[in-house]
């Protein structure tokens, strides 16, 4: 019989690993900090090719090796903590995951971009002192990404050679943004990728048959749902909502936007309220132009899966152009309104009332 899950000790070991992680990137970081002081202003390209560029790819390449080199014993340890089947179908190479870009560029070649951002901001009218500060900020924000990038991407190869593990949780730790923390806790499948973005710091958590079982990603339980707040748990496996609730106003209008902020605090559904963000744009309707969001619009799209539905049964609305065709014998349904924006709906509505219909009725509220 399988040993109960721990799942303090894996909550132990996860956030001990993202820990290590984020201080092998600020190692990394600190080091190229320390080379870029190194460059000759007056031959920018000059001393970056002879000697400052090469040192720090070899900087960014050590810490992409630190961090891909603890993957296999990270991953191997969140497994005994379950009590899994401890065999291996393969493990992770460190070295295979150090020495070039996430996407397969050189970091030479990467690299390179915080000298010609230096470059035009000096073109641009920019003191020098200026221009190599906005350089220099760039050159820590790959630098650091990259590092922290090699160790997931050597976690993800090594649960790959672990099959007893069926997916992971997405482990955020505060402060976070708002397109992370509504993915904290949620499960995903083994080979799916991982979404980031540049300085993001979040990590996989690996979750076995047994794991899975005790509902590791559903967040249903006490155990899995510690909040911010001071005294109430361990960072790190949050609640998206407890966290919305922990921040203050300020810095809920400063992670969502305020107008996003404002829907959340209606009690709109956070991920469809950050969603729609993504796939932003403006149009012109209802005579009148208006930002809207083509995120949730697809045929398997939430908001047209609704729409479809609301439309068949004749809800009349007066923010409604959408039809029900039959072409060729069969109905066919044609999304013709757009889908508004939270801060665009709040602009139009006339009333708190009003405000909160029209969130439910564009899908922001359930």
């Amino acid at each position: 019989m399988a040993p109960t899950l721990t799942s303090r000790s894996a909550r132990a070991i996860a956030l001990a690993f993202q820990a290590a992680q984020a201080r092998r990137s600020r190692l990394t970081a600190n080091e190229i900090q320390r080379l870029w002081r190194q460059l000759d202003p007056r031959d920018l390209s000059g001393s970056w090719e002879t000697s400052v560029g090469p040192r720090i790819v070899r900087a960014i390449t050590a810490g992409q090796l630190a961090s891909a080199a603890v993957a296999n014993e990270y991953v191997d340890e969140v497994v005994d903590a379950d009590g899994a089947d401890p065999d291996r179908a393969g493990r992770a190479r460190p070295e295979a995951f150090a020495g070039a870009a996430a996407d397969g560029r050189s970091l030479e070649s990467l690299m390179y971009l915080s000298v010609i951002t230096t470059k035009q901001a000096i073109g641009g009218g920019l003191s020098l002192q200026d221009s190599l500060l906005r350089g220099l900020h760039q050159a820590l924000r790959l630098g650091a990404s990259e590092t922290t990038q090699a160790g997931r991407s050597a976690v993800g190869a090594s649960m790959a050679g672990k099959r007893t593990i069926q997916g992971y949780v997405r482990v955020v730790q505060p402060p976070a943004c708002g397109r992370c923390v509504i993915l904290a806790g949620i499960e995903f499948g083994w080979n799916k990728g991982f979404q980031r973005h540049p300085r993001c710091d979040c990590i996989h958590l690996p979750t076995t048959l047994i794991a899975r079982n005790q509902h590791r990603g559903s967040l249903r339980s006490d155990a899995f749902s510690p909040t911010t707040r001071p005294g109430s748990g361990p960072r790190g496996f949050i609640s998206p909502r407890a966290y919305f609730d922990a921040l203050s106003r300020a810095e809920q209008d400063r992670v969502f936007t305020a107008a996003g902020a404002a829907a959340i605090r209606e009690g709109g559904d956070m991920a469809q309220i950050v969603n729609a963000r993504r796939g932003m744009y403006t149009t012109t309707a209802y005579g009148r132009t208006l930002r809207a969001t083509r995120e949730g619009t697809t045929r398997r799209g939430y908001w047209y899966r609704q729409e479809r539905a609301r439309t068949a049964a004749r809800t009349g609305t007066r923010f409604a152009r959408d039809r029900i065709e039959a072409r060729q014998g069969l109905p066919r349904f044609e999304l013709r309104s757009p889908r508004l924006l939270p801060e665009e709906i709040f602009r139009l509505a006339e009333s708190r009332d009003e405000a909160v219909a029209m969130l439910r009725r564009f899908g922001y509220l359930t």
